[in-house]
């Protein structure tokens, strides 16, 4: 006898779970007996998949030979029930239009956070990738010992690009040399500006693919030519054609424009380079870089690299290493050089070395940030999950009427994720109009040009993967929750949501405030950092002190007749000059040499050459010796040590010493106390100051303190444009440029304190939502203890008690993962503020401050409400 067949085990199993137990009869058997018939028409194999379909309501039957059944057949899936989903949904969010607008408008910052951070990852991550030869362009650096430390630079011998060339110009497609972008005087008529451009050879147009509008790529080859960006282009000559027009830099250099070029990209290395003019120009105008007689110690160029399309850089960077080497002389082999590669693709977010190894950089804030991001869109989560399974027990009646009715758990189940889903949508469509409105101010903090992808496919696949996965997780627990209630006990009345059902919210909670205290912790933290370093002794007065940049010929050789002129006008105290500014170092020299020095350390100083009133003009400070004076014709070869100097050289009486630079005897006159002149995080640096009027590039201004800056400026104006009319009068106070040195600091704290904002302002709108729904829940235990005598301070504490508890184990988590990470991150700077134990107990204070507001509100309203109404509430 053959055996009867029999339907698949696992759709039936899948039947039993979605259908509701009085209609699975009915409908398995409606589906066994069709299965049967299919059997004998298309056999038993093709008869399994017609039932998995019948199954999954996809098709509907055919060829049914059978009794009609009592009960309609039931599709778990048809366009009608998927927009009666949304209907349901809808009614649902605008009845309860409170928790509505707490779950959309939570739920849409959260995504607005999360999308704006991806858009700043994406800047960061996508940083030079808009240059075609991205992935084989290097710039050539070098590591050199000093002192047993290993230092890592970009400076190079300006023979560098010909002597790579020559020895291994196959692994190369092009090398380029070029000098530091910097400010140059522009003129061209009457129209005199400064922009920001650079020496190159020919090479880097086609190295950096530049899109050119008008000329071609070739027009770097001439000696005395130029080629301007199109911003610089129209600000010169507006929409006339700029190429063949001569133009004056510097008011002593006179170029032809032979093209103009696409503005370069914001997110780019080279997104300031307004203008470039030829390598050969800068080598013609600076006869000291030829006739240097080592030039192979002198590093003050850079060096750029494109590798052929056969060569591997690893390869190629383990090649050139010697190249430097091999060509210093040998009492400078000490310093080790080490030539090597470093690719496009790291120069922004791996820019970091410690003793000659990479140790990351800005890669470190892409984590950050993405990991903030991630938590803030969690928190929003939360707040979502925590309102759907509070107001669970508003709709166990419902759920159990509609099980009661036919409904099976897997359309309750959609229903829940259609709701979800809908407010995912609705928040998605609000965070993408918050982000627009945003973004302008975002952009201004995290000094960025970004903007919505609305045209990028791939930009809307993710938002879209990003909506639905959102959704689903958002909702998942509620739908799976809601679902599962009995209908026999929900509907006798005996449903109870349990002793721990609150257990889950809660630990939400906990998850919420613990994420918002910690960025609370990390702000303060960060902002600490930067005032420690803010307040730090800096050696020198920047209140008034302001320098003007020597970049014409008119104003070098008349430093009397101009320092006079400027102290006539009564808005000046002091003027003086110097090779740098007080808050850069530009020349360091290892060339020193003094009496007792041990020959095993080679010494790098800071080397600044000042005029005689540097001193009064910066407001330095002795500890020995004396300032360099008019009275001593001596002073030309004295010298000026800072205490770190002094230290390093081991001098105890240093007054009157002996130190050689570049065989070149000085005598030490003075130490002063050390200033700051770099980076306020760092040791200061070993400085010597001598006195040489000729190697200068700054005049250094102290306005007098009793006039306005704005009159004082006007005077100073008028000097400048008697001694130097050919170019503007341009300027830069001390103090604006040391608050430069904070502003990657400053960026970060102000990028993280707003995400701690809106992580709190998150955590605040669930907080306040449930706790409007647990006064909701209590009316009559409220109105029965009113009646019984409870005041509405009790009554208060009695709603606020659980959420502090919520909130003080949030502090208590929070503050040792907040320690760990913000005590690693100071320890990155040698100069840094300790973490203080008053920092956690202002932020879990804080905290509890916000809490108590936020669920304040919703308790003394129900503290207030009148017991007769309470008791009256069904």
């Amino acid at each position: 006898m053959p055996t009867q067949s029999k339907p698949p085990l696992l759709a039936d199993r899948l039947l039993e779970w979605f259908c509701a137990p009085h209609l699975l009869e009915y409908i398995q058997g409606d589906l066994h007996e069709e299965f049967e018939y299919q059997v004998k028409r298309i056999g038993e194999h093709r008869a399994k998949w017609f039932y998995w379909w019948e199954v999954l309501g996809f098709i509907k039957p055919r060829y049914i030979k059978r009794k009609p059944s009592k009960y309609p057949k039931t599709y778990l899936y048809s366009p009608t029930m998927l927009r009666n989903y949304f209907k349901i949904a809808l009614r649902n969010l605008l009845k309860h239009k409170g928790y509505s607008f707490i779950n959309i408008f939570g739920l849409a910052t959260g995504m607005a956070v999360a999308m704006l951070i991806g858009l700043w990852i994406y800047d960061e991550l996508s940083y030079n990738k808009s240059f075609q030869n991205y992935e084989r362009i290097a710039q050539v650096m070098q590591h050199q010992t000093f002192d047993g430390e290993i230092n890592t630079q970009t400076a190079n011998p300006y023979l560098m690009g010909d002597e790579i060339r020559a020895q291994y110009g196959s692994d190369f497609k092009y090398i380029v040399m070029s000098s530091w972008t910097g400010e140059h005087l522009l003129t061209f008529e009457e129209k005199k500006l400064t922009k920001t451009g650079n020496y190159f050879e020919p090479a880097i147009t086609e190295m950096l693919s530049l899109k050119m509008l008008k000329g071609t790529r070739s027009g770097l080859k001439e000696m005395n030519s130029v080629l301007l960006s199109e911003s610089t282009a129209k600000a010169y000559f507006g929409e006339t054609d700029p190429v063949g027009k001569i133009m004056k830099v510097d008011n002593k250099l006179n170029v032809k424009v032979t093209g103009v070029y696409q503005d370069l990209p914001y997110n780019s290395d080279f997104k300031d380079l307004s203008f470039i003019l030829p390598w050969d120009l800068y080598l013609d105008n600076n006869p000291w870089i030829r006739e240097n007689t080592n030039p192979w110690r002198s590093n003050f160029t850079q060096t750029y690299a494109q590798l052929a399309s056969q060569s591997d850089l690893v390869q190629v960077s383990a090649k050139i290493k010697n190249v430097k080497f091999n060509k210093i002389r040998p009492e400078e082999k000490a310093f080790k050089p080490v030539v090597f590669l470093h690719p496009m693709s790291k120069w922004h977010l791996y820019s970091a070395f410690k003793n000659g190894i990479n140790t990351g950089g800005r890669i470190e804030f892409v984590w950050l940030f993405g990991i903030i991001g991630a938590f803030v869109l969690l928190l929003a989560c939360i707040n979502f999950m925590n309102l759907s399974t509070a107001r669970s027990e508003k709709r166990a009646k419902e759920v159990g009427i509609r099980k009661a009715v036919g409904s099976v758990r897997g359309q309750l189940i959609n229903q829940f994720f259609s709701e979800s889903l809908l407010v995912v949508i609705v928040a998605f469509l609000l965070s993408l109009l918050l982000v627009q409105l945003i973004l302008p101010a975002f952009n201004e903090v995290a000094d960025k040009k970004m903007f919505i992808l609305w045209s990028n496919p791939l930009f809307w696949l993710l938002g879209i993967g990003f909506t639905l996965l959102t959704g689903l997780i958002a909702g998942s627990y509620p739908a799976l929750y809601l679902s599962s209630f009995q209908p026999i006990k929900v509907l006798k009345g005996t449903f109870r949501a349990g002793r721990f059902a609150a257990v889950p919210r809660k630990v939400l909670v906990v998850v919420q405030f613990t994420v918002s205290v910690t960025l609370i912790i990390g702000t303060i933290v960060v902002f600490r950092q930067i005032q420690y370093a803010k307040s730090r002794p800096i050696g020198y007065s920047r209140d008034g002190l302001l320098t003007v940049p020597i970049n014409t010929p008119d104003l070098t050789g008349h430093y009397d007749v101009l320092r006079n002129d400027l102290l006539k006008t009564g808005a000046v105290t002091e003027m003086s000059e110097s090779s740098s500014p007080i808050t850069s170092i530009w020349a360091i020299n290892n060339g020193y040499d003094w009496r007792g020095k041990d020959p095993s350390i080679q010494g790098n100083f800071a080397a600044v050459s000042v005029t005689h009133d540097f001193g009064k003009t910066i407001g330095w400070e002795f500890k020995e010796g004396r300032d360099f004076s008019r009275e001593f014709a001596t002073d030309s070869s004295g010298i000026i040590l800072n205490e770190t100097a002094v230290k390093f050289m081991g001098l105890k009486k240093p007054i009157g010493e002996i130190v050689k630079i570049n065989e070149k005897s000085f005598q030490v006159i003075g130490v002063v106390k050390d200033l700051v002149m770099q980076s306020p995080y760092s040791p200061v640096f070993r400085t010597s100051f001598v006195l040489d009027y000729n190697d200068v590039g700054v005049i250094n201004i102290k306005i007098n303190p009793a006039i306005s800056s704005r009159e004082a400026l006007a005077k100073l104006e008028t000097v400048f444009k008697k001694h130097n009319p050919s170019a503007p009068f341009e300027y830069k106070f001390a103090d604006e440029e040391y608050a430069k040195k904070f502003s990657d600091e400053e960026r970060i704290g102000k990028l993280a304190t707003f995400f701690a904002m809106l992580a709190i302002f998150i955590s605040c709108l669930g907080l306040f939502g449930l706790a409007s729904f647990v006064a909701e829940q209590r009316t009559k235990e409220i109105g029965v203890r009113k009646v019984l005598g409870a005041s509405v301070t009790n009554l208060w504490g009695l709603l606020s008690k659980d959420f502090v508890l919520l909130v003080i184990i949030s502090c208590l988590i929070s503050s040792p993962i907040a320690y760990y990470f913000m005590d690693n991150w100071v320890q990155k700077y040698e100069y840094h503020t300790d973490i203080s134990w008053w920092v956690f107990i202002v932020s879990g204070a804080g905290a509890l401050a916000i809490t108590l507001l936020t669920v304040s509100f919703q308790a003394i309203k129900a503290a207030l409400m009148n017991p007769v109404k309470s008791l009256k509430t069904e």
